[in-house]
């Protein structure tokens, strides 16, 4: 099975993955590590130096590579990554089990409001652009994280809690 968590940036893709696959024994893989290793690159240099545009194409080239692999794995996608190039009609895929994580935005306004630094998008914002930031993005992504196969809320719930969600729906 290739289990992929999507959702917004801070709602948790990256730890409940590497989480969620230690429990299912199978590989973790985060897609912006995988772009960084593949350019040499970290993200923030490649938005910076390349540009959106091209991020965007190398993200969607990575993941056609991984969803072409065999074997089974927990993916954790970046928060645009639905949103570009037929993205979310990948993960329609019939071997692809697909899952929003879904946070409040004052969940993710707690968790991302110190992270400014490491994340490319948000540089400028303070908390109160932060939260409004967040909703339009969250209202322009809906469509696409709602293509999930199914969603999981995030708020208030320990990793092990919603690792041990997914998991009861993968049964």
């Amino acid at each position: 099975m290739k289990i992929i968590l999507l959702g917004y940036m801070g709602c948790g893709k990256s730890v409940i993955g590497a989480f969620l696959a230690e429990k299912l024994q199978i590989p973790f893989y985060d897609l912006d590590r995988e772009i960084e290793k593949e350019t040499q690159k970290s993200i923030a240099e490649l938005f910076q130096t390349k540009g959106e545009i091209y991020f965007r194409k190398k993200e969607n080239e990575v993941l056609k590579t991984f969803l072409a692999k065999d074997n089974g794995f927990v993916l954790s996608l970046g928060g645009g990554t639905p949103c570009y190039y037929n993205n979310h009609e990948l993960l329609l895929q019939e071997d692809v089990f697909s899952v929003y994580l879904k946070a409040s935005v004052d969940t993710l306004v707690s968790r991302l409001i110190n992270e400014k630094a490491q994340r490319p998008l948000l540089h400028n914002q303070d908390e109160v652009s932060l939260k409004d930031f967040i909703n339009k993005h969250l209202f322009d992504r809906n469509f696409y994280y709602h293509q999930a196969t199914k969603i999981v809320t995030v708020d208030d719930k320990s990793v092990e809690q919603i690792a041990d969600e997914i998991k009861a729906l993968l049964a």
